[in-house]
């Protein structure tokens, strides 16, 4: 019995408003499933580790509701079903759901056959010392973007999708900065000088759709690196327009590589992101691609 579990928070609250029509369209199409919104992250984490191992659970939000709930769908080896209401819906792009209707999603959800995708895991090191372990679906981002993802965060609930982003990266321009990184990727250095980010992909876009690695695949065993080198303001500001038209990788100051390993180092610390969710500052980080680890529900399993 699949349980439907939504996040009353996802796009800055607007996703409750939902739940009476999902409620109605469960009862008459679906009545033998479990439907819950739980208000608190620690009540949605108790609901999927008591479920069985293998059972499907259609999450309703985006991004950011799934890296969330990343840790416990992947300890209990859930099968995972989308219905995309968050405000960058990138995993959702890649699995190729992104601006279906919810109600045609959701049916999708319930009853397509799942594939393996990969996830990714970073073991970083912060400030004090201490390790932590965080999963991600969609992105990692070191940097710049993580730093546009904590203003992103705290911006103006009005603001939505690519605009929150746009708005979130003219505001972090003003404080610009660039951090000493070296980054490692399977045992080759690929960087060891100031850089604006160093990020890494699972799926085409980030920061609600844009084309950060166009041919990024969620499904094909490996990670893929962005790094950015030292811009100024004004190289930034020139930067964007290539960003949001997929043209950026001809840049010389950026690069990609595919990786299953990346080390990154930075002795003063840089700002951390998953799936646009801000982690603090790390000292030390390693990533690595989880292959085939999670099971979701994507278009083409229809």
């Amino acid at each position: 019995m699949p349980l439907v579990l939504l996040n009353p928070h996802a796009q800055g609250g607007r996703a409750a408003k939902r739940i009476p029509a999902l409620q109605a369209w469960l009862k008459k199409h679906a009545p033998d499933c479990t439907f819950a919104a739980p208000d608190g992250l620690s009540e949605s984490l108790a609901l999927l580790q008591h479920l069985p191992e293998g059972s499907r659970v259609v999450a309703v939000g985006g991004d950011g509701t799934l890296n969330r709930w990343l840790p416990a769908l992947l300890a209990k080896r859930l099968t995972l079903g989308l219905v995309p209401m968050g405000s960058g819906n990138d995993s959702a792009r890649a699995l190729g759901l992104h601006g279906m209707p919810w109600a045609v999603t959701l049916r999708h959800a319930l009853v397509a056959a799942a594939e393996p995708v990969d996830t990714g895991l970073v073991c970083w090191t912060d400030l004090q010392g201490a390790i932590h372990e965080t999963s991600f679906l969609s992105s990692l981002t070191t940097g710049f973007d993580s730093a546009i993802a904590l203003r992103a965060l705290q911006g103006p609930r009005w603001l939505r999708g690519l605009p929150r982003y746009l708005w979130a990266t003219l505001k972090e321009l003003a404080q610009l900065q660039t951090w000493p990184l070296s980054v490692t990727a399977d045992g080759h250095l690929l960087a060891n000088e100031r850089a604006l980010f160093a990020s890494s992909l699972n799926t085409p876009t980030f920061g609600s759709g844009l084309p950060a690695v166009p041919h990024a695949r969620i499904n094909d065993g490996q990670l893929d690196a962005l790094l950015a080198g030292t811009f100024n303001r004004l190289g930034v500001c020139l930067m964007l327009p290539r960003l949001l038209a997929g043209r950026h990788l001809s840049h010389p100051r950026v690069q990609t590589r595919p990786y299953r390993v990346l080390d990154i180092r930075c002795q003063s610390g840089v700002p951390l992101a998953a799936d646009g969710e801000y982690l603090g500052v790390a000292r030390a980080l390693t990533v690595r691609c989880q292959e085939a680890s999670l099971q979701v529900v994507g278009q083409r399993s229809a």
